[in-house]
């Protein structure tokens, strides 16, 4: 792990908290009884882009300035490709809360990432 992680470049930190991000819907889902086929169909529900800016939008106003500029390096990064199931404008979100994510991962900010997931779940 890099000792400054504010220097990691957003496709690593977005890498990062793509599983995280991936990790929490599945620890939330984990308490439903349903077939495990049923639980995978949920969790891509959750992670898709779509429901990833939607989950932004509950969180912004929650966010520091600290918090808010790492989800603006993901926002901002340029892609390649964007999935066809999403525009651009949602891609981008959502490649900015994975930042988000695995930026307070790695900075070992685990509280935190369950407070924000937790207003996400909430509403």
């Amino acid at each position: 792990m890099s000792n400054n992680i504010k220097l990691l470049s957003p496709s690593v930190l977005s890498f990062v908290g793509d599983a995280v991000y991936s990790l929490l819907v599945r620890t939330y889902l984990s308490d439903k009884s349903r077939p495990s086929g049923e639980l995978h169909n949920m969790a891509v529900e959750f992670v898709k882009a779509p429901a990833q800016a939607a989950a932004f939008n509950k969180i912004e106003s929650y966010l520091t300035e600290e918090e808010l500029s790492v989800f603006r390096r993901g926002r901002n990064f340029h892609t390649s490709n964007t999935p066809k199931s999403s525009s651009g404008h949602d891609y981008h979100i959502a490649t900015g809360i994975e930042c988000l994510f695995g930026f307070l991962h790695l900075s070992g900010r685990t509280q935190r990432i369950n407070e924000l997931f937790s207003i996400i779940i909430k509403n």
